[in-house]
């Protein structure tokens, strides 16, 4: 069930580590996987463990824990908004209603055309540049105004 790319990058990252703790390499194939298909239905999380040898519940906790992982069907633009108290006294949680709204979505829904998705987001250790946001778990976003907001929703358009 996992690509042949996929296996080459999950080897990838598995040779990092001793060749007895390949498992040590569960979030990084979960991130290769999720980046191939967007989402991790659970056939998928099933074949990362028997790829890395552990438990299928051991991947679960992992992908359930972690926020950057979506465990449903996101938009192609998921934007993750800081909500921890630094950021939301610093306008997080502004941003984030303020996006939802213009988007038309609620936490963890996907827009009519599936472009996107709102998340709201733990501490990403950038409290000083609040409003703070995370687009696809990649790409960081600080100081996130209105004027910025839109703008963004323009460019990922």
């Amino acid at each position: 069930m996992l690509s042949d790319v996929a296996k080459q990058k999950i080897d990838h990252e598995i040779a990092k580590f001793p060749a007895d703790q390949k498992q040590s390499a569960v979030m990084a194939a979960l991130a290769i996987v999720q980046d191939e298909n967007g989402w991790l239905p659970t056939g998928l999380m099933d074949a990362v463990a028997h790829y890395l040898s552990m438990p299928s519940i051991a991947v679960y906790e992992v992908a359930t824990f972690y926020n950057m992982y979506n465990l449903k069907p996101m938009g192609t633009h998921k934007i993750t908004v800081c909500t921890n108290l630094p950021c939301a006294l610093s306008g997080g949680v502004d941003a984030a209603e303020y996006l939802k709204h213009k988007l038309g979505v609620n936490w963890k829904e996907v827009t009519a055309d599936g472009k996107f998705s709102v998340v709201e987001g733990e501490c990403m250790g950038a409290c000083a540049d609040a409003p703070v946001l995370l687009i696809n778990n990649k790409r960081m976003c600080s100081f996130m105004s209105n004027t910025k907001l839109d703008q963004l929703i323009a460019e990922l358009k």
